[in-house]
């Protein structure tokens, strides 16, 4: 593939806070990400590691009260318990598939509510007033909807209104847990509670904020929002597709099976524990199994554990996958990412969603297969 001979970039602000491209911001940040981002960070060292998460020493070490997520007022947990209560809506069996429209997958928004609009329109999915269009089509997205962008919970409106759209319409719209939803709902729980990093005590709140979150979001963030987040699978399989978020392999330590997966993840929201739902999060956090040599092993044992002839992630965005970020021109100037679709790769197995968003990249909505 184009770009695999190019040393891997850092990967983005999870990883390697201080050396991620600006993401776009069409308004000011407010002073508390300000003081408290990954900017603000430059002895933070820089990881190649791909198993490197936001536990290693470089993220803040901090007391209740102190540090970087003091300033945000209202992290009240009222509704929290009750949001969790419900089973997950299970997706539907094949059998019950008959008759459905064609599949459609969605990257990782964080938050750019006009680009996602634009390129659902632009697939026909939703009319000109963002009302579900397309009948028996399937939507899934594959998670990240918040954080680094401008309007994570205007995302999560349009998703949870899609989901209802389409369901009348004999379609559906589902989503799947990311990395950023437990990390937006364990800064809701949990606040600026010490959790047990493996490096230190850290906090959901000083990650939310080291990571793009949104002030804008927490103050609209409401119960239904975290219930229906709370809610969502990890996996799916679709058409022959394995649908998840991350480019990791800790899948296979919550489960052998999709189902099994899924319920492990829900438990885990449940108990409320602070430091399980911490590990789950640093793991989801992990990237880049399926990328060098030992990638395409690494799909295949997803594969024959929990099916589908493909694997289907986002998380990672493709411009860091092919190795294109932080690239110079002949002109000695920097290069801007150029994405025009998915990217496929480990010998044809994984297909990478993530067009790079927040690095102005693209945001994809591609129907699967892909063509051509």
């Amino acid at each position: 593939m184009p770009g695999q001979g190019r040393g891997h970039a850092v990967p983005p602000a999870e990883y390697a806070p201080g050396t991620v491209p600006a993401p776009r911001q069409p308004a000011a940040v407010p002073p508390a990400q300000a003081t408290a981002g990954a900017a603000d960070h430059p002895g933070a060292p820089a990881h190649a590691d791909p198993e490197y998460t936001p536990t290693e020493r470089d993220l803040p070490v901090i007391a209740r009260g102190v540090g970087p997520g003091s300033t945000i007022a209202d992290l009240s947990t009222a509704g929290f318990a009750d949001a969790i209560e419900s089973e997950p809506a299970a997706a539907p069996a094949r059998a019950d598939r008959e008759g459905l429209g064609p599949l459609f997958v969605v990257g990782d928004v964080h938050g750019y509510l006009d680009e996602l609009r634009a390129a659902l329109a632009e697939q026909g999915l939703i009319d000109a007033e963002g009302n579900w269009s397309a009948g028996k089509a399937r939507l899934w997205f594959l998670g990240d909807f918040t954080d680094r962008g401008p309007d994570g919970i205007g995302v999560i409106d349009l998703v949870m209104q899609l989901s209802a759209q389409a369901a009348a319409a004999g379609g559906y719209c589902k989503a799947l847990m990311g990395n950023h939803e437990l990390l937006l709902i364990g800064a809701k729980r949990f606040g600026d509670t010490p959790v047990q990093s493996g490096a230190g005590t850290a906090s959901f709140q000083a990650a939310w904020l080291l990571n793009g979150g949104q002030r804008t979001d927490m103050e609209r963030l409401e119960d239904h929002h975290v219930q229906w987040m709370s809610r969502l699978d990890a996996m799916v399989e679709e058409d022959g597709h394995l649908l998840l978020h991350s480019d990791t392999t800790a899948y296979l330590e919550y489960g052998d099976s999709i189902e099994a997966v899924n319920d492990t993840v829900t438990e885990t929201l449940q108990r409320g524990d602070a430091d399980e739902c911490w590990d789950l999060f640093r793991k989801f956090t992990k990237r880049f199994a399926f990328r060098d040599e030992a990638g395409a092993m690494a799909v295949r044992e997803l594969l024959d554990t929990y099916g589908g002839e493909r694997l289907v992630h986002g998380h990672s965005p493709i411009p860091y996958l092919l190795g294109e970020v932080g690239a110079e021109d002949a002109d000695g100037e920097e290069s801007r990412p150029l994405v025009s679709g998915p990217h496929v790769y480990a010998d044809d197995l994984a297909i990478a969603m993530d067009g790079g968003v927040t690095m102005a990249g693209k945001l994809l909505v591609v129907q699967f297969p892909l063509r051509g």
